[in-house]
């Protein structure tokens, strides 16, 4: 345990140069395993990052430790018509990829009883505009934003015949910086504390809890809830942020089944919910600066995000001894209205469809090596109404696409 707790914080040490966005600003799944399976996993677990998904899940891995990292590469900008002021194509790919580790320990006490620890990335967005969109306004360039979360899950899980149960003490970390923002001053609750203010952090706790059941010999089904993530206020962007600052990590929650198809083929699928709407900073639209509300402000302006719903399927097929190969799909409807591309410029985080590939390769009895392949083809959301006739009017576009390559080390003890 003295070895996991140590793992735990060197991974904690390097997730903030993290910054990511899939479903939403979600990462599209939790230990490579199941991100080279389409992310699922509520009803499969499969390595000792399954508390991140279904903390049922560790119940049924056994004695284990996982250690990955995931190369992570987006492709943002925007474009902005018909704007008088600032019309152009701007790039936002200052930063243009990054490294997410992630670590997981499991143990069990006794056949029916597992304690463990899995530290993983949330989620996060980044922008980096080198040539500001907002310089004609008086903006400062490099302009953009950088979200990085981190979570701590230690984790109980126990078996009682065909079902377990499982319940982890979520402890969180963000940090945040944005940069540029200064044609926002005069919509701002506190201008001083806006932009340009360097890293922040706030740390906070939640709780996420599961199920999974073996309904017949072939058919699992899985079921999990996190409850909001109850954040600590970033002090010095609480001129940003609705309610002074406060940026809490949405409530989400899922349910999904696994099917043993034959000997070697193994059909999965999940469906999860993100409750974006439920957090004023993320939720609430940015329309209202120009009817009276401000960035700050209590339940103030936010970026508009709706609720999403994701649909996870992947299958698994053990090759050989030595071999297991992956593959999945994801879809959802991103989270931007039309009407709310101006400010998401910061946070275009507006891919759909995920595309996933894996392989899992035997290198002894114990020890095993997973790679993990996610590609998420380009999606564009044009503006309507999206610049206020104040700012001079027309259209700000959105375009993102995304690629992911990573590599895990498991060890069975």
């Amino acid at each position: 345990m003295k070895k996991a707790l140590l793992a735990s914080a060197v991974a904690a040490a390097l997730l903030p140069a993290a910054a990511f966005a899939t479903t939403g600003y979600f990462s599209h799944g939790y230990g490579m395993k199941a991100k080279s399976m389409g992310g699922v996993g509520i009803a499969l677990p499969q390595d000792s990052l399954a508390a991140a998904i279904n903390p049922a899940g560790m119940a049924l891995i056994g004695n284990r430790m996982d250690l990955g990292v995931d190369w992570f590469k987006p492709d943002r900008g925007a474009d902005v018509v018909g704007n008088p002021l600032f019309s152009g194509s701007y790039d936002g790919n200052g930063a243009q990829s990054f490294l997410i580790p992630e670590f997981g320990y499991n143990r069990m006490l006794n056949p029916n009883l597992a304690l463990g620890v899995s530290v993983y990335g949330n989620g996060g967005m980044n922008t980096e505009y080198t040539a500001s969109p907002f310089a004609a306004l008086g903006g400062s360039s490099p302009a953009g934003v950088d979200l990085s979360q981190l979570f701590i899950a230690p984790t109980i899980a126990w078996k009682t015949g065909a079902h377990a149960f499982g319940a982890s003490l979520n402890l969180a970390y963000q940090r945040f910086e944005a940069r540029g923002l200064q044609p926002f001053a005069g919509f701002s609750s506190d201008p001083a504390n806006l932009t340009d203010r360097g890293y922040d952090t706030s740390t906070g706790w939640g709780v996420r809890v599961g199920w999974t059941g073996q309904i017949t010999p072939t058919v699992t089904l899985g079921a999990t809830y996190q409850t909001k993530t109850q954040m600590g206020k970033f002090d010095k962007y609480k001129g940003l942020f609705a309610d002074q600052g406060s940026f809490d990590i949405p409530e989400n929650y899922g349910v999904g089944i696994a099917w043993k198809a034959s000997p070697k083929l193994t059909l999965a699928g999940d469906v999860q919910w993100i409750k974006y709407s439920d957090v004023p900073a993320v939720g609430n639209p940015i329309n209202c600066l120009f009817t009276g509300c401000q960035l700050g402000g209590n339940n103030g302006a936010g970026f508009g995000w709706q609720d999403v719903t994701a649909y996870k399927f992947g299958a698994m097929y053990e090759l050989s001894p030595d071999w297991t190969l992956r593959g999945g799909y994801i879809t959802l409807k991103q989270p931007i209205p039309t009407s709310q591309t101006l400010f998401n410029i910061l946070a275009p985080g507006v891919v759909e469809d995920h595309f996933t590939l894996g392989a899992t390769w035997r290198v002894s009895k114990q020890s095993e090596l997973t790679f993990a392949y996610m590609y998420a083809p380009e999606v564009k959301v044009n503006g309507a109404g999206s610049i206020p006739l104040a700012l001079g009017g027309g259209e700000a576009n959105l375009h993102m696409s995304e690629q992911s390559l990573g590599v895990a080390w498991g060890w069975k003890y």
